[in-house]
């Protein structure tokens, strides 16, 4: 198995290879320069010397036989000057007057390039010599009577070409080996340094902690707010900004002071002093909190502060409306005031003395009841939400308004208990809602209960104004009622979510609205 590179290996070898490359690359166009200026100083050097010996008077004396002696001296004088490998000077016939060694003079000159010179034709040449491969340039001598009386030859060979060249380098070579000994330095340095302020933790962890944070704030309901040494926002999630404007303060937040947000809460105390501050109440323009705050500490030094918010009067609205607390009194205040309506109509017969009427009135009180309660618990074998649906009826008939169970309802006994809690939020916001769309001496609003194949089916359905688009009914606080309205179908959508159930909504403007919640059940054996 490969192992991944560290991040400081990664920085070595990225500085590394990129110094290598630049000193590299820098190298190969400076040498190919140096070497190419070289080869054409030391060309140069050969054509002048040749030019320059193919003028000399004593070169030409000794062409024309009056002392060619003095060729060879002179020859090897200007030789070792020059720094050539040899000056050969030839006549017409291709017999050297002078070379480096003696003993080649009055032989053929070597090479077989030196035909184009004997022609009058000056030239540049790369041939085999006596001396080995050379580069070497032929100039005609001319008499004073402008007669080619002979040639010059004035060479380098290759391999001191070469050397001249490889000289030339070394100082490119030694910058280079100083360039990469620095960068290796300098690398290590960085990946060493860039490992500390990382805490020595590689980008792919570093990511990984930056997702899992994200994912916390964001999936965290309570607020979270986090600040600098100087008391300004650095940091804050969804929900701490939902409930920042929801007392009407504007964004962005970030970059704000948390004093002017939060003048109350002693933040200076969290950030000099260190000190934690638990369960501290807070009002923002009517609304009130529940803060706690924790000092940042870095290296023992308070480098900033975490704030989290819950909004106290939320909790207290969801917790009395998820328990069903409020639905429950609701019902049942409705039910005391029809009751407390029968007992004024009785009382006003015994006033009256109409004692006559007064048993087949009360008869009559009597077999509506029973038969409400029985038409219910023959259909609804759950006595909660029976006795809650029976409370509902009465709460519609104060109001002028009718709940009625279709006749084929039926809801068996639950072997979970805690259904029955759930259905009440369910059927409690869906019935209020649709008596809320009905209007006095309407049609009346008509509840649909049925557990078939493990399913228990559950419709509300009214004929009131409707509702011109189902999008975003179940946003928190989204309501047509107005302010403080708009938690009924989110606690529906709540409870819905934590029985595993689905829920579909069918709204028609000025014909009603038909809600279906389709919920798994488990029957008690």
């Amino acid at each position: 198995m490969i192992r991944k590179l560290t991040l400081q290996a990664s920085i070595v070898l990225l500085v590394i290879s990129v110094v290598t490359f630049a000193l590299g690359l820098t190298n190969w166009l400076i040498a190919h320069d140096v070497a190419e200026s070289k080869r054409a100083e030391l060309t140069e050097t050969v054509r002048t010397s040749s030019r320059l010996l193919a003028e000399s008077s004593i070169i030409k004396k000794g062409l024309d036989g009056i002392d060619e002696e003095a060729v060879q001296q002179f020859a090897e004088k200007t030789r070792k000057q020059i720094g050539a490998d040899y000056i050969t000077v030839f006549n017409q016939n291709g017999v050297r007057l002078s070379h480096p060694d003696p003993g080649l003079i009055g032989q053929p000159f070597q090479g077989g390039d030196e035909g184009p010179v004997l022609d009058g034709k000056e030239h540049l040449s790369t041939a085999e010599g006596s001396l080995g491969l050379s580069v070497r340039y032929f100039t005609p001598v001319y008499s004073a009577q402008g007669q080619q009386i002979g040639a010059v030859a004035v060479g380098i060979t290759l391999e001191k070409i070469q050397e001249a060249v490889v000289d030339s380098r070394r100082m490119i070579y030694a910058g280079v080996a100083a360039g990469l000994t620095v960068g290796l330095a300098g690398a290590l340095f960085l990946g060493q340094r860039v490992r500390r302020v990382m805490f020595g933790m590689e980008p792919e962890q570093i990511a990984q902690l930056l997702e899992e944070r994200s994912v916390m704030l964001e999936s965290t309901h309570e607020g979270i707010l986090a600040v600098d040494q100087t008391g300004s926002i650095t940091l804050l999630n969804d929900a701490a900004a939902s409930l920042l404007r929801k007392t009407g303060l504007l964004g962005p937040f970030e970059g704000q002071k948390a004093e002017s947000i939060m003048p109350k809460v002693p933040l200076r105390d969290v950030l000099e002093r260190g000190e934690r501050l638990l369960d501290e109440e807070l009002e923002i323009n009517g609304t009130v909190f529940f803060i706690n705050s924790s000092p940042l500490l870095l290296k023992g030094k308070v480098i900033g502060a975490v704030t989290t918010m819950r909004d106290r009067t939320e909790m207290k609205k969801l917790a009395e409306r998820l328990s069903g607390t409020e639905m429950y009194a609701e019902a049942l205040r409705a039910q005391t005031h029809e009751f407390m309506n029968r007992l004024h109509v009785i009382m006003g017969m015994v006033h009256i003395k109409q004692f006559d009427a007064l048993p087949a009135y009360i008869q009559e009180i009597n077999i509506r009841y029973q038969d409400n309660i029985g038409y219910l618990s023959k259909r609804i074998n759950d006595p909660v939400v029976a006795g809650f649906l029976l409370a509902k009826m009465s709460f519609a008939s104060e109001q002028g308004k009718e709940v009625v169970l279709a006749a084929e309802s039926f809801l068996p006994d639950q072997k979970n208990s805690r259904l029955s809690h759930e259905l009440i939020t369910i059927l409690g916001n869906l019935i209020d809602n649709a008596l809320d769309a009905t209007d006095q001496n309407g049609r009346p609003v008509t509840v649909f209960m049925d557990a078939e194949e493990g399913l228990l089916t559950i419709e509300v359905k009214d004929h009131g104004k409707g509702m011109e688009s189902t999008e975003g009914i179940f946003d928190k606080g989204r309501s047509e009622k107005g302010n403080r309205r708009g938690y009924g179908l989110f606690l529906v959508q709540e409870s819905v979510k934590q029985l595993d159930g689905t829920i579909y909504v069918m709204s028609e403007k000025q014909k009603g609205t038909i809600v279906e919640v389709v919920i798994p059940i488990e029957r008690k054996e």
